[in-house]
């Protein structure tokens, strides 16, 4: 039996302790071990844990759970990452509500190059699922090996597994459960089939039910896992737009497919886009040119222009704008405005021009970039 193991796994089963606390315990006490070792009196006296917490702490049920939860893992193949691990998800691990321990069962690596969260309505319309593997597929052909993440459920998410799957790109599902269970049952066959070629991800130990709040709490696993979450379908509620404002404040990128406004299924896209918490895109090249991910190998090969400032007619100001911006890589619209002298007016305008040439490009938050 690994003792430490037991010790991380006990630390997130301790009634009252979330990851937000434990993480506050590791860095008083030092490790999972001392905490369990740390007498009742003085653990009373850490901010945020009394006596109450002091005395479930101290509970010898909770190790026990813990060697039963680390059994399972070892009979099952399962891998456990504690956040301290180098192994655990260097992006998750940067979100301030990061799980302390996550069990992974499957084949790929969870610190790949680059991961996109695929997300949205668990009914979706024909438009909605042609944008979905759409998406996937031309992610496929710019970027071999991009990791989709989703959630398993009915809908965008199950059709953003078996689009990754096709289209030889690995996948993970983040559950709501534990690993000794597949919701929805239906989608057991692809579970597996993902087994093989991604995995099946949760913070949840065997025995959890997929009861509606851990869906919630699932949810900031995908947002945290990825460079970006795309969400594809939802209507003005939902699971995907929960998703999409916990990535949005993780400071991640957000994209969003637009609809009609007459189409349910549109609503939660195109008011993320009205609020500038989502970047509209259109297809997967929208994606890349708004991500640093650098230039794709299959436009490598494509003749690229040499020095645009010496093919674009423009202004002396326009010059001065479009020269500053490609210095700076990205710039938000009040630096611009601080560092060239001129009426807003004017730049606003010199701006719009300039995108419309397709010299530059807007992300959320006004931030401008070299096209």
């Amino acid at each position: 039996m690994n003792n430490q193991l037991i010790y991380q796994i006990g630390l997130t089963m301790i009634k009252g302790v979330g990851d937000v606390l434990g993480r506050h315990l590791l860095e008083t006490l030092g490790s999972p071990e001392a905490v369990f070792a740390e007498k009742t009196s003085s653990l009373e006296k850490i901010p945020g844990i009394g006596s109450v917490l002091a005395s479930e702490i101290r509970q010898a049920g909770v190790l026990k759970r813990a060697e039963k939860e680390l059994s399972f893992v070892t009979k099952n193949n399962i891998n456990c990452y504690f956040l301290s691990d180098s192994d655990y998800p260097a992006r998750l691990r940067e979100c301030c509500d990061a799980p302390l321990i996550i069990y992974f069962k499957g084949k790929c690596d969870l610190n790949s190059l680059r991961i996109i969260s695929v997300v949205g309505t668990r009914r979706p319309t024909d438009y909605g699922s042609s944008l979905t593997n759409k998406l996937v597929s031309e992610l496929a052909a710019l970027y071999p090996g991009t990791l989709i993440v989703s959630g398993l459920a009915y809908g965008i998410d199950v059709a953003s597994h078996r689009s990754a799957l096709n289209n030889h790109l690995p996948t993970v599902g983040v559950l709501a459960h534990g690993l000794d269970r597949i919701y929805p049952f239906l989608h057991r066959k692809i579970a597996i089939e993902m087994l093989e070629h991604g995995g099946l991800l949760t913070d949840f130990p065997s025995g959890t039910t997929p009861d509606k709040p851990n869906f919630v709490m699932r949810n900031r696993i995908i947002a945290g896992l990825s460079d970006a979450t795309v969400v594809v379908e939802s209507a003005e509620k939902g699971g995907s737009l929960i998703t999409a404002n916990i990535a949005f404040s993780y400071d991640r990128d957000v994209f969003a497919f637009p609809g009609r406004t007459t189409d349910t299924c549109s609503q939660g896209c195109n008011r993320l886009i009205s609020q500038n918490k989502a970047a509209l895109i259109t297809c997967a090249a929208d994606l890349v040119a708004l991500t640093n991910w650098g230039e794709p190998a299959l436009l490598k090969e494509e003749p690229k222009a040499v020095q645009t400032e010496l093919f674009f007619d423009g202004s002396d100001d326009a010059y001065r704008v479009l020269n500053l911006i490609k210095e700076k890589e990205r710039i938000q619209f009040d630096q611009i405005v601080s560092n060239i002298e001129m009426p807003v007016g004017k730049l606003m305008g010199i701006l719009i021009d300039l995108e419309i040439d397709g010299k530059i490009s807007v992300l959320p938050g006004k931030i401008y970039k070299i096209a």
